[in-house]
């Protein structure tokens, strides 16, 4: 079964005991100080965003452990959730617009299902850093997030306040105004997967991105219908770059790369979907399914020498894209 496993050869930062995760370290002297902190949000309250947006009021503990206590925590964490959650994974992307990729799934996803890929995919969830993933409940109303620094967030009802203080009381964990973990400090992101030729079982962090979307029931979580960077300025047209899996009944799946243009994610990738079936040709046909794994936008000096107006696809209801180059990809 593939799976994914840290580069043996990262050597782990440790200061007086405290153990940094893999893929998130300080880069200046600091103290590390084990502990949460606690703060009450009063509710937000309906408004135009939709349920999403309408969380009860709620405590708010932020806990900062050794890297070798996360997973432990967050595995006790999850006594507070039902049996059915919403996954949620962030992603530092490849995206040239936007720093994070946000993932969340709009269907209930068994816990036992999400925890399961947590214990395959361990190495990448709690050592590298440029990835979070939690899961949330809405009855009762629980949220647990673990970030790219390692350090827990989580948000609870008032009834379960208590629960919580007990967990992180077993951990020997104390209150305190600042708990400071790697990002206390100046700091640096790593990947740390392993990804050796001969062990093509071990995947890197695209491979556990794609299989957590399809384990999790995840979409990307933002507006598919503009095209706007982090700041909410309006991009308008800009080059993407998708990547399509072209699923078939009894044999290997097979990956296209589609450069274009578009003015939202929604116009990309079904101009990504029209590029993938002209490329198919009469193959096409023998196709079980496809999916969009992956949907950057790109600057213009990404694309090198990819240059020209390309071929324009209609795409109703989401605008206009223009194709520039589409191919197999090898492996």
């Amino acid at each position: 079964m593939p799976t994914c496993k840290a580069d043996p050869s990262i050597t782990r930062q440790e200061n007086e005991g405290f153990k940094f995760p893999l893929g998130a370290y300080p880069v200046e002297p600091m103290k590390p100080k084990a502990g949460y902190s606690m703060h009450f949000e009063q509710s937000d309250g309906g408004g135009e965003e939709g349920d999403w947006e309408e969380w009860p009021d709620r405590y708010l503990f932020d806990c900062v452990v050794s890297a070798e206590r996360v997973e432990p925590l967050f595995r006790m964490l999850t006594t507070l959730l039902p049996g059915r959650v919403y996954p949620i994974l962030d992603i530092l992307g490849h995206d040239a617009f936007r720093e994070i990729d946000p993932y969340i799934s709009y269907d209930l996803v068994g816990l036992d299902r999400m925890t399961d890929a947590v214990r395959r995919y361990r190495d990448f969830l709690f050592e590298d850093g440029l990835c979070g993933f939690g899961a949330m409940s809405e009855e009762p109303f629980v949220y647990i997030f673990v970030d790219e620094h390692k350090i827990i967030t989580v948000r609870v009802e008032p009834s379960l306040k208590e629960r919580v203080e007990k967990i992180l009381a077993s951990f020997d964990l104390e209150m305190m105004d600042e708990p400071a973990g790697a990002d206390a400090a100046a700091h640096e992101h790593r990947s740390v997967l392993w990804m050796p030729d001969d062990r093509p079982e071990l995947l890197g962090p695209d491979e556990v991105v794609e299989q957590l979307r399809d384990d999790w029931q995840l979409l990307l979580n933002v507006d598919p219908d503009t095209n706007v960077d982090d700041d909410g300025k309006d991009l308008g047209i800009t080059l993407w770059r998708c990547v399509a899996r072209c699923e078939f009944e009894k044999q290997p799946p097979k990956y296209a790369e589609i450069v274009l243009r578009a003015s939202s994610l929604r116009a990309a990738e079904e101009t990504a979907f029209d590029a993938v079936a002209a490329l198919g040709g009469d193959e096409a046909d023998s196709w079980q399914d496809v999916f969009i794994v992956a949907s950057d936008r790109l600057k213009p000096e990404q694309i090198g020498a990819l240059k020209g107006p390309g071929k324009r696809s209609k795409v109703p209801g989401g605008g206009s894209g223009f194709i520039i180059a589409s191919r197999w990809m090898e492996g």
